[in-house]
């Protein structure tokens, strides 16, 4: 679901407007993200909703206690049912688990998206906030 502004990210190169830092597990990429918000870098994580589990850990033992806000980009598998069996369950309860950990969250509007995106920034001053992307972008 992420595959396109993986395919920009991953194009821009080294002297390009962002820089692109591939991580091999979702709480090695909060840990960096984090790292870089930290020294006053700005930081963005990517992950599915099956990532979000290995990286609830960072969250809510470092982001969410200390108040290193993050913005976070997680594509929703299995939200609709029609996906590998592995995703049902976390697709089915993505939005809840962000609740319970009062995760503030928007659903990605393709129609308007830039609608979509500064609602969701909007909330990032107040703690980590989840961009939930359903469809290919």
């Amino acid at each position: 679901m992420l595959s396109g502004i993986f395919a920009v990210l991953e194009s821009s190169g080294p002297d390009g407007p962002v820089r692109y830092f591939p991580a091999p597990r979702e709480d090695t990429a909060l840990g960096v993200a984090s790292g870089l918000t930290v020294a006053g870098r700005g930081a963005v994580v990517l992950m599915q909703n099956s990532g979000l589990g290995y990286g609830l850990n960072v969250l809510t033992s470092f982001n969410l206690v200390y108040g290193v806000h993050l913005p976070l980009i997680v594509s929703w598998r299995g939200h609709d049912g029609n996906d590998a069996v592995e995703h049902e369950v976390i697709g089915r309860e993505l939005t809840n688990l962000l609740d319970v950990f009062r995760i503030p969250w928007n659903i990605l509007d393709c129609s308007d998206v830039q609608l979509s995106v500064e609602t969701w920034l909007g909330h990032l001053g107040e703690r980590t906030s989840v961009l939930i992307v359903r469809d290919e972008v």
